[in-house]
């Protein structure tokens, strides 16, 4: 089995290169927001003002990396989890607060669950929560793709647990097969819920999985944005080249609950979350800005205040927008209108007129 290759910190140079080399202080600007964002988001849920939230805290940099290596007309398939790649690709965070409140300013008008959202004009598909489905979905649209003949990649963003997953075992293969211009980019925060990496798989990396389906496996540090943005540079100069896919593991490390619903007290120690902070993706990026004359702590106040001022704004103003239409329910069924759901539609109408359904 071949061995996965680590990525250092060196660039590749190409003259083929779509992504432009990274602006690292604008990296870390969005991460910064992105760290901003998912505090407020586990402290809103707490709160009951939201329902429900899959936090990323300490996988910043795997995502912005990630996602500042892609072209504009690449297509993204996210788990639930990829608040940072939505950020990153020009979503506004009006729009990630409208979806995460299911109100009438929600452009899935309240289809999905919260922390599920996606984006059409940026080409970030709707995530789902199944496991592992989205892997399936990003090697289906590749392979469209290269019939078209449209020059784009699709990469499909996933934890370590979708390793296990059917869906993992069949898109990979379908890329292999077919080489599909496809970027696989698991995120391995080393937990699948509660459930440690160490017991999830005989592997050594989750990378050299790549080999059994005839595509390269990257091993990269996910705490280091020129590590990721290499890598997942250099997999996509290759897909467009007609090389293939590629498989590539960022180790980082979750900070936080699987999700707002989990308790990680319950199965790791403090120990273990204090040493992975010590490898903190913004603070390691913030430290480089600093060594290079680039940033200064006094700076770095400012950011963070403003930053957390404007979140804690912009989720204000969602939070005022109305409430969705509960007739809404009955728009984008069909692409006209049948006599039954028609029926159905005044039916209730008149019950909400007539006092019968309380909302």
């Amino acid at each position: 089995m071949a061995e996965p290759h680590a990525v250092s910190q060196k660039l590749p140079q190409s003259e083929t290169d779509a992504a432009p080399e990274p602006d690292l202080l604008d990296a870390y600007r969005l991460m910064v927001l992105a760290r901003a964002t998912d505090e407020r988001c586990l402290m809103l849920q707490r709160q009951g003002r939201i329902g429900f939230y899959a936090p990323l805290m300490g996988q910043e940099a795997a995502q912005v990396g990630a996602s500042r290596a892609l072209a504009p007309q690449d297509w993204i398939f996210p788990a639930y989890r990829e608040l940072a790649v939505a950020l990153a690709r020009g979503v506004p965070l009006r729009a990630i607060f409208d979806q995460l409140l299911g109100n009438a300013d929600d452009r899935i008008r309240g289809r999905q669950m919260p922390n599920h959202f996606g984006f059409r004009d940026v080409n970030f598909v709707v995530a789902s929560s199944p496991i592992g489905t989205q892997i399936t979905q990003a090697v289906g649209a590749a392979m469209a793709a290269q019939r078209r003949k449209d020059s784009i990649v699709t990469i499909a963003f996933f934890g370590d647990g979708a390793t296990s997953s059917n869906d993992f075992h069949a898109g990979l293969n379908f890329a292999g097969v077919f080489q599909t211009p496809t970027i696989f980019f698991c995120q391995n925060n080393q937990w699948a819920i509660s459930l440690p990496r160490e017991k999830q798989t005989r592997s050594a990396t989750l990378a050299e999985k790549g080999s059994a389906y005839g595509m390269p496996g990257v091993l990269v540090d996910g705490n280091d944005f020129l590590a990721v943005y290499s890598a997942v540079r250099e997999a996509r100069e290759r897909a467009l080249s007609g090389g293939g896919p590629t498989l590539i593991e960022a180790e980082v490390y979750r900070f936080g609950p699987h999700s707002t619903s989990d308790d990680p007290k319950r199965y790791r120690t403090e120990e273990q979350l204090a040493a992975a902070k010590e490898r903190d993706p913004i603070l390691r990026l913030k430290g480089e800005l600093v060594s290079a004359g680039r940033w200064t702590e006094e700076l770095d106040h400012q950011l963070w205040e403003e930053v957390r001022t404007r979140v804690t704004r912009t989720f204000e103003e969602a939070e005022k927008a109305k409430p969705l239409d509960p007739r809404s329910i009955f728009d984008d069924v069909f692409a006209h209108v049948t006599p039954q759901l028609a029926e159905e539609r005044a039916q209730f109408d008149a019950e909400l007129r007539d006092g019968v359904l309380k909302l």
